[in-house]
């Protein structure tokens, strides 16, 4: 029994544990970030600049124009690419891994396709779609599919078997079969699949910027690069971060919400 474990001590409730649990994370950054200032301030490196200085810059910059002009563009990119490398990768993570004669047709092609990187098609996808939001989105999505197609594809083949068999003898349609038992059944795979897509894309997000935009997060760090105004880049950097990090909460909470039943039932065993 691990009721102990799950249950607050007398007198204490799930507030105040949250609250602690949040002073204690914040004494960690909080003293990250002071080792970070002494270490800078004591090398006087312009490479690494103290905290103090990056957060005079990003003081500026993100109360500026310049966030919603850029930030705004680069999560429409963010945000559309992982969505269609999300749906792509359900749709066909599912049918591949319920179908192992395609599976096996197509093994050589996934497997080429996937480890080829990301950034080296860059210079192909601008060719072919051209500089703009066009090529951002194609590259994040090729890079973003492959975790949330792989995950699927797992997930799907862990139905089991005396349930398939149940629902070919009840005769259930194919895509009552599909969406309530093998989409339920791989849903936990697809959700950390998505996680990794998730990181990947906000990678590729910047790298396309970076090769070619005309605004974005990447942009504007090609930008202060150019000018050597360190403290502003890395104000852009630590706010890549930051929405990265937000995202990934946002998604965890879904992924809690949507998953309810695989975690109350992975905790009863």
């Amino acid at each position: 029994m691990r009721a102990g474990h799950d249950r607050a001590a007398p007198g204490v409730t799930w507030a105040h544990l949250g609250l602690a649990w949040l002073v204690r994370r914040g004494l960690v950054v909080a003293g990250a970030v002071l080792l970070w200032q002494v270490i800078a301030s004591g090398a006087d490196n312009p490479f690494f600049p103290p905290p103090s200085r990056i957060a005079s810059a990003a003081a500026q910059l993100w109360l500026s124009p310049l966030l919603v002009t850029n930030v705004l563009p680069s999560l429409a990119r963010l945000l559309g690419g992982w969505v269609i490398a999300g749906m792509a990768g359900t749709v066909l993570g599912i049918g591949l891994g319920r179908s192992r004669m395609v599976a096996d047709y197509l093994e050589f092609v996934l497997a080429f396709l996937r480890t080829l990187p990301p950034p080296l098609l860059v210079p192909v996808f601008m060719v072919l779609c051209g500089i703009g939001p066009t090529m951002e989105v194609t590259t994040i999505t090729f890079g973003a599919v492959w975790p949330v197609l792989l995950n699927t594809m797992d997930g799907a083949k862990s139905v089991d078997p005396v349930t398939t068999d149940t629902a070919r003898v009840f005769r259930v349609s194919r895509t009552r079969w599909v969406l309530g038992v093998v989409l339920p059944t791989a849903l936990p795979k697809v959700f950390a699949g998505l996680r990794t897509s998730l990181s990947i894309a906000l990678i590729l997000m910047v790298i396309s910027e970076l090769a070619g935009s005309t605004s974005g997060i990447g942009f504007q760090l090609a930008i202060t690069q150019g000018q050597l105004d360190l403290p502003a880049m890395w104000s852009w950097i630590i706010l890549v971060g930051l929405l990265g990090s937000v995202l990934n909460q946002g998604l965890v909470l879904a992924e809690r919400r949507v998953l309810a039943w695989h975690h109350e039932r992975v905790g009863a065993r």
